[in-house]
């Protein structure tokens, strides 16, 4: 199914709004949903349930550290759904090149998506020039047709950091900018989520995650200008969701 674009999204939450009788269909829902286990402790066993559900359901990816790459590129072969891995992660503070060179190794071993996390400690230093450069040098290490997202943890700034840091990531090259490692002291927020939107303007993604656990929120941050979730409860919100 084809990837649903903000401008999409946005048409039919205003159709809704004038009164239209249409509702989002859970499969298109489904193709949101980056369905995600990044728990240390994730055993093989469970990697391997992660993937029977994202095909099950028809989740767009699968979200998952590196290590468990090539085992997911195996399992969802030929199914549709992407293997979406994370790098610098949780922290963002890994050195440049170590997140380039975690990239390179990524795409090499089948992901098709990178969530990067950005160097927090830079923004708070204003220091705009490293925050872009390492976004650049994630861009270029996953080449053409591998998307980038660039993990703010807005939790962690202030709502001037969060918009300019939507910024420089689109100036950088990035595909998308996503709110929270989930390893943070918070998650996404409908707020966080409109500034960033109204950052980035309607040519990149903007991906909710940490906790997005119900079909509830799961609508409100899509109203505030979500194009993806990452959600280990991506069953639960299908579920939930009403039609």
């Amino acid at each position: 199914m084809e990837l649903l674009k903000f401008q999409d999204i946005s048409c039919r939450i205003e159709r809704k709004r004038n009164g239209d009788e249409y509702i989002m269909t859970k499969a298109e829902v489904a193709q949101m949903i980056d369905h995600t286990l990044l728990k240390p402790e994730a055993t093989k066993e469970q990697i391997k349930a992660l993937c029977e559900e994202a095909k099950e359901y028809g989740f767009h990816s699968v979200c998952v550290n590196s290590s468990y790459v090539p085992y997911c590129a195996e399992l969802l072969k030929d199914s549709g759904v992407a293997v979406c891995t994370v790098v610098g992660f949780p922290l963002g503070a890994m050195s440049t090149k170590g997140k380039a060179a975690e990239t390179e190794i990524a795409v090499k071993d089948g992901a098709t998506e990178i969530d990067m996390v950005i160097h927090v400690g830079m923004i708070k230093s204003k220091d705009w020039d490293y925050v872009s450069e390492d976004i650049k040098a994630v861009v270029a290490a996953a080449g053409g047709g591998v998307l980038v997202k660039v993990i703010l943890e807005t939790c962690l700034l202030t709502d001037e950091e969060i918009v300019e840091a939507s910024k420089v990531a689109k100036a950088a090259g990035a595909d998308f900018v996503k709110t929270s490692t989930g390893f943070s002291t918070g998650g996404a927020t409908v707020k966080d989520v409109k500034l960033m939107r109204e950052a980035v303007g309607t040519e990149l993604g903007v991906k909710a995650s940490g906790g997005v656990r119900d079909a509830a929120f799961a609508k409100e941050v899509i109203e505030a200008g979500a194009t993806r979730l990452g959600a280990s409860a991506g069953v639960a919100i299908l579920e939930d969701w009403a039609e």
